[in-house]
């Protein structure tokens, strides 16, 4: 069987990002390897409906389509429509290596049903290039949505896909599921990530916060809980 991927990206309010991605994944790409690229607006009213619409008739690829906004829930919804045997969950401010399609087929074919890039932040601050670095081992602590993930669409059906109880840390959820299953391979290419929300808050403080969640989760947090503390101290 022929493996291709379905490109899966939740938006909201991503006008200033969502045109380079777009183009970036579109020139970067294999276009017989790509099923298609869905957009799954959560309700932008800053005109991103309007740019990726601009796209359809660059590409017949290209998909939007709108749900309920939360992360789990529009990529899970994303995932129902998908027609590729691989699905890549991208952030609407990241961009794979270029020929990223072929790095995750040859992957698939090895039998690494599920994975990630190298990180790469778009900010020279000594900190996040230590972060960015990390992520080339495959410790679970290194592990984030900013990577990125690629996932078969049987495995990821399998574990029930993105746990929609949780309006954060939806990602690390599904991510634990993996490496209890020994299935997760990180790609030693890099893919680049927006750094805004860590220039926003100040590096140290955004650091503080995300290394809080996860401490909170630890604990037994619930997902409101960390939702809550996520709208206090970050959104």
């Amino acid at each position: 069987m022929t493996n291709t991927i379905s490109i899966i990206i939740p938006m909201l309010n991503e006008a200033e990002n969502i045109a380079s991605v777009l183009e970036h994944l579109l020139e970067n790409s294999t276009a017989k390897n790509i099923a298609e690229i869905i957009i799954v607006d959560g309700g932008s009213v800053d005109g991103s409906e309007k740019i990726v619409t601009n796209f359809f008739t660059t590409s017949s690829k290209i998909q939007l389509l709108n749900e309920e906004k939360g992360r789990a829930i529009q990529m899970n919804f994303g995932a129902k429509h998908a027609t590729g045997t691989i699905l890549y969950f991208l952030h609407a401010d990241s961009f794979p290596p270029k020929n990223f399609d072929n790095l995750i087929i040859h992957e698939v074919t090895k039998g690494n049903l599920a994975g990630c890039f190298r990180l790469q932040f778009d900010n020279n601050h000594w900190w996040l290039r230590l972060a960015g670095w990390l992520t080339q081992f495959s410790w679970r602590a290194s592990r984030g949505g900013d990577q990125s993930q690629f996932i078969t669409k049987q495995l990821f059906t399998e574990i029930g896909g993105y746990d929609e109880r949780f309006t954060i840390y939806e990602d690390n959820i599904l991510i634990n599921e993996l490496y209890t299953r020994k299935q997760f391979v990180v790609i030693q290419d890099k893919i680049k990530t927006s750094a805004r929300l860590y220039k926003k808050h100040g590096v140290w403080t955004l650091q503080y916060h995300f290394w809080t969640i996860y401490v909170k989760k630890w604990f037994g947090a619930s997902a409101d809980q960390l939702f809550t503390y996520y709208k206090k101290h970050i959104s």
